[in-house]
């Protein structure tokens, strides 16, 4: 995980869910394109910060995450992050999240997501 990032985020109110990745030779295949993991990694790191964030930063955790390879990227390129809260319960959120790469579809996936409520805190 400590080569996935620095993550960037974006600072505009509107754009507040969108998180970037410098790529690097660090982060391709043996092919030169990002290796899957990179990007499947990414996905979920972005999905867990902003489902923490509408949880009012309660613990987190991925009960499900399906990821769907749509495209490709190369060294160097910059991935662009951003996720979406489709719908949430006390206890559940479920999460929409895309990658791309210059205005191309990279992946996407959707996440199912656990809130852990602290000890002491309502469930």
């Amino acid at each position: 995980m400590e080569k996935i990032g620095p993550l960037l985020r974006s600072t505009s109110v509107e754009d507040k869910h969108i998180y970037g990745l410098q790529t690097s030779d660090d982060h391709q295949n043996h092919i030169g394109l990002i290796h899957g993991g990179v990007v499947t990694s990414l996905l979920d790191q972005v999905i867990a910060l902003v489902a923490w964030n509408a949880a009012d930063r309660q613990p987190i955790v991925t009960l499900q995450m399906d990821t769907r390879f749509l495209g490709s990227a190369r060294s160097g390129d910059f991935l662009e992050t951003r996720a979406t809260i489709q719908h949430a319960t006390r206890s559940l959120m479920f999460v929409d999240a895309e990658v791309s790469c210059s205005n191309r579809q990279v992946a996407s996936a959707t996440a199912i997501m656990k809130i852990s409520r602290q000890s002491g805190k309502n469930s």
